[in-house]
């Protein structure tokens, strides 16, 4: 059952990666095509999407009254980044892979693959613990994870950009539909229904895009670009085993100090730790003139382990709690 949940939520992604390679084989896409797919998901159906699930999958009830796990799942996100960071020193990363590489480690695709995933493992009664991880994903990721990648771009010199602080690299579209989303939330404003639907209808175009974009990208490079080398390795080393370790060592550490998490609760986090990296990365890397092809590698290659590496996780979850 578990093994075909997680490639029953994963196959949908190959498949549409798969078309947009087949397509820009047969030359349907021009080579415009995939910036202008960036352009459009980064600038608009990013911040509409992202606007309208905050308000779908969140209340003001909901927001005020998350779990204690959203302590466990924060923690987890913060130790993520310290020890991404210690290893883009350590290997070496070099420039225009640093953000992405990060990004594998600490921030995963929660809402097309997480949600799913774990509505058919444990239940519509999961929801709200899953709300945790994505509040706590949404926010790094459109927050420091952007952030990380815009900042990481190759071509502009290291000391013009540690001398200065662009807040236009912070208030990106996607972090502004955010905060327009919480402040909708918090004043309670009703959205009327034309806009709700219009949004809703452009934001989905993001999966479907940047997946064909990642299909795109695999077509230009070649299938030989899937590989595990050294940076792509450790990325998802640290994507699905220090993530979900992290988190497996706050929850058995807080049942000991704390008092343990109900079982489906830490379930939730442990299983959203450990989903694959965001299929928008390629489009962050590319925006920001960083390495695509090392981006559409790793999501990817992720994407093609998580069938694999769910199984695992969830034999485990019996012994966590």
């Amino acid at each position: 059952m578990q093994f075909l949940s997680s490639i029953e939520s994963t196959l949908p992604i190959l498949f549409i990666i798969a078309l947009g390679y087949g397509l820009r084989k047969k030359g349907w896409f021009a080579d415009s095509f995939g910036g202008n797919i960036s352009k459009l998901i980064l600038n608009i159906a990013l911040p509409a999407g992202i606007f309208v699930s905050i308000l779908k999958y969140l209340t003001r009830d909901k927001l005020f009254s998350l779990s204690g796990g959203l302590v466990y799942f924060v923690l987890a996100t913060l130790l993520a980044y310290a020890v991404a960071f210690l290893l883009v020193k350590v290997l070496k990363v070099r420039r225009g892979r640093r953000g992405v590489f990060i990004n594998v480690i600490v921030n995963a695709n929660t809402i097309f693959i997480g949600l799913p995933l774990n509505v058919a493992l444990f239940g519509e009664v999961s929801l709200p613990y899953f709300l945790v991880c994505y509040l706590v994903n949404t926010v790094s990721t459109w927050t420091i994870g952007a952030w990380l990648i815009a900042n990481d771009d190759p071509t502009v010199d290291a000391n013009t950009r540690q001398g200065s602080f662009d807040l236009k690299k912070l208030l990106t579209p996607p972090i502004i539909g955010a905060i327009l989303a919480f402040v909708f939330l918090l004043a309670d404003i009703p959205l009327p229904t034309f806009v709700n639907s219009t949004l809703g209808y452009v934001g989905e175009l993001v999966t479907p895009l940047a997946l064909i974009y990642v299909g795109i990208v695999l077509a230009d490079a070649g299938l030989k670009s899937i590989h595990f080398d050294r940076d792509a390795t450790v990325a998802l080393i640290g994507r699905f085993i220090l993530m979900p370790g992290l988190t497996i060592g706050l929850i058995l550490f807080g049942a000991g100090s704390l008092g343990s998490l109900p079982p489906t609760e830490a379930y939730t986090l442990i299983v959203q730790s450990a989903v694959p990296a965001l299929a928008v990365l390629p489009i962050l890397a590319h925006a920001a003139n960083g390495d695509v092809e090392y981006a559409t590698n790793v999501v990817t290659t992720s994407t093609l382990l998580f069938i694999i590496v769910i199984p695992i996780v969830n034999a485990i979850l019996p012994l966590i709690a």
